[in-house]
């Protein structure tokens, strides 16, 4: 994408001039068109934005979530709803949009639509932000004529989804909060606690039953080897999460999360009212 300043006439005949972000020279003419000015000349001027600024900010920048794709969605069928030409809205969209990532894929998408693809074509060029399913129902609005009601109808499904993964979160935060809290508790006997009593019984110089024997042997490991600990649990954990991005890590994450006691029942359910509200929009 880059930036080109642009002069042209509108219907009453007026100079006007401006600055457009696009991917091309043809792109700009495009858009300009389609606003009802004729452009007379058109030159880039720049890259878009600095590249430093753009490189910090992409990187500092979250990958969108439901909330930013629930708004795109409510925002298209406003401005579908108000019969707003579909390069129009998007345009509007991009400068308004303040997630990164999701400004650089609505800038994709405007280019696709603008070179002669559809709008649900230039979605699936996104699988991270767009599901399948927001694609196939972008697609039968396209096909119906009847894309205003799409996206109502994904709007709705999307804010549902969100609490229901809110509902999830809160059954799980506090048997997470449980475990979290017994691995802290077991480090601190481990590391401090333990080793006092160690010190006292060595002083006292008696004979300790093999059970105290092997707690404290464990204790003195967690103390000398506590740093490899901690590095194995955090690698765990790195290595746990790039499992679960795997599609079997996803199959036995998911399985492994049904078999929770309390909140896996609660997952059920939250997964069976999905699927059914999903089939509601077929």
């Amino acid at each position: 994408m880059a930036l080109f300043a642009y002069k042209g006439r509108n219907v009453r005949g007026a100079l006007v001039q401006g600055e457009i972000d696009a991917g091309s020279i043809d792109a700009v003419a495009s858009q300009l068109f389609n606003s009802g000015i004729t452009p007379i000349d058109i030159n880039q001027t720049a890259e878009s934005g600095d590249k430093a600024k753009s490189v910090f900010d992409y990187l500092g920048s979250r990958s969108p979530g439901l909330d930013d794709i629930i708004l795109f969605t409510r925002q298209m069928y406003t401005l579908i709803k108000a019969g707003v030409p579909m390069v129009k809205a998007m345009v509007g969209l991009t400068q308004s949009t303040r997630n990164v990532h999701m400004v650089e894929a609505q800038k994709d998408i405007l280019a696709n639509i603008e070179s002669g693809r559809d709008l649900s074509s230039s979605l699936a060029r996104h699988p991270g932000i767009f599901s399948t399913l927001y694609i196939s129902m972008v697609r039968v609005g396209e096909n119906t004529g009847r894309l205003e009601e799409a996206f109502h109808r994904i709007a709705e499904y999307l804010e549902r989804e969100k609490e229901t993964r809110e509902r999830i979160k809160a059954a799980l935060r506090y048997p997470a909060f449980v475990i979290v809290a017994i691995g802290i508790a077991i480090a601190i006997i481990n590391i401090w606690v333990i080793p006092a009593f160690a010190q006292l019984f060595a002083n006292a110089n008696v004979t300790l039953p093999w059970q105290t024997r092997l707690l404290m042997a464990t204790s003195g490991f967690f103390v000398a080897w506590w740093p490899v600990l901690l590095a194995g649990v955090v690698g765990g954990i790195v290595g746990c999460r790039l499992y679960i991005k795997t599609e079997n890590g996803r199959y036995r994450w998911d399985r492994y999360k049904l078999r929770i006691p309390i909140a896996g029942d609660i997952i059920k359910r939250a997964t069976l009212g999905r699927f059914a509200r999903a089939f509601s929009m077929a």
